[in-house]
């Protein structure tokens, strides 16, 4: 493991943490490689900054939208999922408390995507994203989305 990588934070917000049906995207509008391409909202943590206060500051930033966090999406390594050579992202489960969600930075579309087998293929997924729109499905399918600690 890599314990030098950088530490990002991101949501995959969805209309209910108890049935949920349908799933928020965001797609990118930089950098020029990422352009086009949908993800879960997100981005860094601040030095000093906790994880989970960094993903609530970020969606404020991102789509001007306050969160309540449910289960995490958990990772295969301690920091979450590996990104690339020098990232790695923790990804929860969120609903929207306050706000109506717009592509304020960072990203210049936003699509609600149903949550069952197409999700996968629905959208240009970022490649890196894929093992977590997998890993969302199957949490979605057991249920366990509303436990956050």
């Amino acid at each position: 493991m890599n314990t030098a990588l950088k530490q990002i934070v991101a949501v995959a917000i969805v209309d209910d943490l108890t049935a949920p049906t349908r799933m928020l995207a965001a797609r990118r509008n930089r950098p020029e490689s990422l352009a086009g391409l949908w993800e879960f909202p997100g981005g860094k943590v601040e030095p000093g900054e906790s994880d989970t206060a960094a993903v609530r500051r970020e969606l404020r930033e991102e789509l001007g939208v306050q969160l309540r966090l449910g289960a995490e999406i958990a990772g295969p390594l301690p920091q979450g999922w590996q990104l690339n050579d020098k990232a790695a992202m923790r990804v929860w489960f969120a609903v929207i408390t306050e706000g109506e969600p717009r592509p304020l930075d960072g990203h210049d579309q936003l699509a609600w995507l149903d949550l069952d087998d197409s999700l996968g293929e629905a959208v240009p997924w970022i490649p890196a994203d894929a093992p977590i729109v997998g890993a969302c499905l199957e949490l979605c399918r057991i249920g366990h989305l509303a436990q956050h600690p």
